[in-house]
């Protein structure tokens, strides 16, 4: 006896093509899908790491810029070597904690009491000239980071070195994708020497 196939037209043709199933294309779509949403998240990580990587390279700036005001007025004998300190101890330079970045006072000097308003940043405007003038540049205020100066004795072995002092420049700042904040502290040391 001869068993008959039963077939719909063009399924069961020996050789023939057969097309992608319902449920297959449903797969396909799930897996391309997860893989985009995977691919825009990276997007976001790699916005957020380099919106923190600006925020860190202004904390670096800030910390050296510190750092080269005191270095600057000793070498030019702005000041003498008594008043490299933190008030507390007879010196020129705020020991408060997390004192606002403002811009040199009169003195010229960055971290002392007769500093000026707020410090800002000046980035180009629309021409991608810094102009000053029109068309008119991007000034961005640097309210969200915060300097503390500390000025101690330098000591070798337990040990104070009279004319070496070392100085701690913490520059305290937030990122808006981190929600604590972030600190980038600069050490070194200053001479009583020029």
């Amino acid at each position: 006896m001869k068993s008959k196939k039963l077939c719909m037209p063009r399924s069961c043709t020996e050789g023939g093509q057969r097309g992608f199933t319902l449920i297959e294309v449903m797969i396909s779509i799930v897996v391309l899908t997860i893989g985009l949403v995977g691919l825009l998240s990276v997007f976001g990580v790699a916005m957020a790491a380099t919106q923190a990587s600006q925020q860190d390279m202004i904390a670096k700036q800030l910390a050296n810029e510190t750092v080269e005001s005191i270095a600057t007025a000793r070498d030019s004998g702005q000041i003498s070597w008594a008043s490299i300190q933190n008030v507390s101890n007879g010196g020129i330079f705020l020991d408060a904690p997390l004192q606002a970045i403002n811009q040199p006072g009169p003195d010229g000097i960055i971290g002392t009491a007769d500093d000026a308003p707020a410090e800002v940043l000046t980035r180009p405007g629309p021409s991608g000239l810094i102009t000053g003038a029109s068309p008119p540049d991007v000034i961005v205020p640097l309210t969200n980071y915060q300097r503390t100066i500390t000025i101690a004795p330098a000591t070798i072995g337990g040990v104070p070195v009279a004319n070496l002092r070392t100085i701690n420049v913490t520059i305290q700042y937030t990122v808006p994708s981190i929600s604590t904040p972030k600190q980038y502290t600069l050490s070194s040391l200053i001479s009583q020497f020029r």
